[in-house]
This record gives structure tokens, sequence and C-alpha cells, in this order.
């Protein structure tokens, strides 16, 4: 893992596409833009977390309608 510190209105850049950009920074709080293109997802932690979590449940059910379905 890098670990970078940044000032606001400096930017981080990741290959050529992807743009960091820090726009405020307000105690704990730190506001960033990130310029990248279309085909480029760019989610938030904690939705991608809720997204895995409720996958897993999904599929935790489904295995458990099968094996009833089975008997």
């Amino acid at each position: 893992m890098l670990v970078l510190s940044r000032k606001v209105g400096e930017t981080i850049w990741i290959g050529e596409d992807v743009e960091i950009f820090i726009s405020e920074i307000k105690g704990e709080q730190v506001k960033i833009a990130i310029r990248a293109p279309r085909n480029i997802e760019v989610v938030r932690g904690e939705l991608r977390q809720d997204i895995s979590n409720s996958n897993q449940e999904s599929v935790a059910k489904s295995l458990d309608l099968l094996k009833i379905t089975k008997k």
C-alpha cells in the first residue's frame, strides 16, 4: 500500500487516465474528486462491502433452498 500526504489543490495520478484531486479538508473529513474514464468503476469502500455481504447472504439462502428442494 502506498500512503501519500496531499494538501488542498494537489492531485494524485493513477496510470494515465485517473486523477485524484483533493478539493477540501475540514477536520477529519477530506473531500476528493476523481476524474476517470466512464469504463472505470468507482465505488465507495463501504458500499462495496455492503454489496459483497448482500451477495453472500443471497448465495447462502439459495443453497438452503436447494437443500430443501433436494429432500
